[in-house]
């Protein structure tokens, strides 16, 4: 049996055999990933990465490419933001739960936190609803982590049971204000707040100026917190909630400062999705006109399949921010295998 750890280290510009522990910390987490869903019954799934719409979400900037065919037509494509849309239409044909660690790409990203080549993983639970789908997550998250994860503002309880918190209860809490009776009005937000709007300030924009210097940086510290149950203009791909409809039924999950995950219950309705991806088409042509990326068709597979998929949940994992964590690396380069000496070039956004 060849002894791989006696090798002797050649040229290495990227500080791999450095690193290499945890390298092999991502390795043996990737191996504990699949385990967990292959004995939860879930199928392993492969998509397209070029595709001819990367994902609806305004602010992201997709990769574009191109494929020739034999007759040297030419089709635009992009690079996948996520693997949702496809992973979506299979649930809708099939039935099954399934899940991908699938590579993306998210074009003008740099920072400790960001790379704009990253692994997602992704998995859609039918007939789940948020509550169990946190379970679920927590159950993963302690499959993979130990009962305790060090980090530089003291240890992270994975044994114990999540922080479950509505971003209602969060902005009472943190901020002063009564979020949900705020939609649509920044001025409302803004004086509940004690704030001052910016120029040219929305509603939104100050929700996310208030959710990252005010709630952010408190949550998530002892213990992982599910934020939970997001203002309906935030829903993206998620129903609203029965019992409030201003609110989703959507969660992002935090741990040590880190946003880990985003998550659905998921619309079902092509009807409500259409609709939702078209506004959102016009709010990216009024906020980016001039970027020509920014022009893809609609994904008509997808919405045609919404009407067949049955209720599920689904949720969008950092792999790459999970090791991280794990391996209590300040840097998301630290984990990666290649291609931190290009990110280290990049302006951080």
């Amino acid at each position: 049996m060849t002894d791989h750890t006696a090798a002797t280290p050649g040229h290495d510009p990227g500080g791999i055999a450095d690193r290499l522990p945890l390298l092999r910390r991502r390795a043996l987490m990737t191996r504990g990933v699949r385990a967990f869903f292959d004995a939860r019954d879930y199928l392993e799934v492969e998509t397209p990465f070029a595709v001819p719409t990367p994902g609806e979400e305004v602010h992201l900037c997709a990769f574009r490419t191109e494929r020739e065919g034999p007759d040297g037509r030419r089709t635009p494509l992009f690079l996948h933001t996520s693997p949702e849309f496809a992973m979506k239409r299979i649930v809708a044909a099939t039935g099954v739960p399934v899940f991908q660690l699938a590579r993306v790409w998210r074009n003008g990203e740099a920072s400790a936190l960001h790379a704009p080549e990253f692994t997602m993983l992704e998995w859609y639970r039918p007939r789940a609803d948020l509550a169990s789908l946190m379970d679920e997550t927590e159950a993963l998250l302690r499959c993979v982590l130990p009962p305790t994860v060090p980090h530089a503002d003291g240890p992270i309880d994975i044994a114990g049971p999540f922080e479950r918190l509505t971003l209602q209860d969060a902005f009472a809490r943190h901020v002063g204000a009564d979020l949900l009776g705020t939609i649509d009005d920044a001025d409302a937000l803004a004086a509940q707040s004690g704030t001052t709007l910016r120029a040219g300030e929305t509603w939104e924009d100050l929700f996310f100026r208030l959710l990252l210097e005010r709630i952010e940086p408190v949550i998530g510290r002892a213990r992982p917190t599910f934020l939970t149950h997001w203002p309906a203009p935030q829903a993206a791909l998620a129903r609203r909630d029965p019992v409030d409809p201003r609110a989703a039924l959507r969660f992002e999950l935090y741990a040590g400062g880190i946003e880990l995950a985003n998550a659905f219950e998921e619309l079902t309705d092509p009807v409500e999705q259409r609709t939702r991806f078209t506004e959102d088409r016009e709010r990216r042509a009024a906020l980016y006109p001039d970027d020509p990326r920014r022009d893809w068709p609609m994904d008509e597979a997808l919405l045609a399949a919404l009407g067949a998929m049955p209720p599920c949940s689904g949720i969008a994992l950092g792999f790459d921010r999970l090791v991280m964590l794990a391996c209590a690396a300040p840097r998301l380069t630290d984990i990666l295998w290649l291609g931190g000496e290009s990110i280290a070039g990049l302006k951080e956004s």
